[in-house]
C-alpha cells in the first residue's frame, strides 16, 4: 500500500524535486502551493492522507499554521520545511513536527516524512503495524 504525501511549498522548483523524490520512493503525491489548496485536499482526504511535508513560510506573508493546525487534529504526522526558521521560531516550537532545514535534498526531506509516519504507534488505524 502506497504511503500519500501531502506536499505544501509555494516554490514551484522545490515543490517539483519534494514531488519527485516523494514518487521515486513510491508514494502517492497531493503537490500543493498554499493554505487554501492544502486545506481543501486535508478535508477531501482526510484519512488516506499518511504524511504531510509543510514550507513554513509561504508567499505573501502567509504560513503552513493553519495546516498543520488541522493535520494535529485529524492526528496526521507532518515535517516542516523551511529555510525562515528565525521569523516562526516560537510557533515552530509549538507544533509536534519534525523540522527539516532548508536546503535539505529533497530525498532527505521525503525520507525524513515517511520515517515520521512510520513512528505512529501500532494500531492507531492509520499505518500497519
Amino acid at each position: 500500500m502506497a504511503q500519500t504525501i501531502l506536499l505544501l511549498e509555494d516554490e514551484p522548483l522545490i515543490l517539483m524535486d519534494l514531488e519527485f523524490a516523494a514518487q521515486d520512493a513510491g508514494c502517492d503525491v497531493v503537490p500543493t502551493a498554499s493554505v487554501p489548496e492544502a486545506l481543501a485536499k486535508v478535508s477531501e482526504l482526510k484519512s488516506d492522507l499518511t504524511v504531510a511535508v509543510l514550507d513554513v513560510s509561504l508567499g505573501e506573508g502567509a504560513s503552513c499554521f493553519p495546516v498543520a493546525e488541522e493535520l494535529e487534529r485529524l492526528g496526521i504526522p507532518f515535517i516542516l520545511h523551511s529555510g525562515d526558521l528565525d521569523r516562526h521560531d516560537e510557533k515552530i516550537r509549538k507544533l509536534s513536527a519534525k523540522l527539516v532545514a532548508k536546503p535539505a535534498s529533497s530525498d532527505k526531506v521525503i525520507e525524513t516524512a515517511i520515517a515520521s509516519a512510520q513512528n505512529l504507534r501500532p494500531g492507531d488505524g492509520r499505518m500497519p503495524a
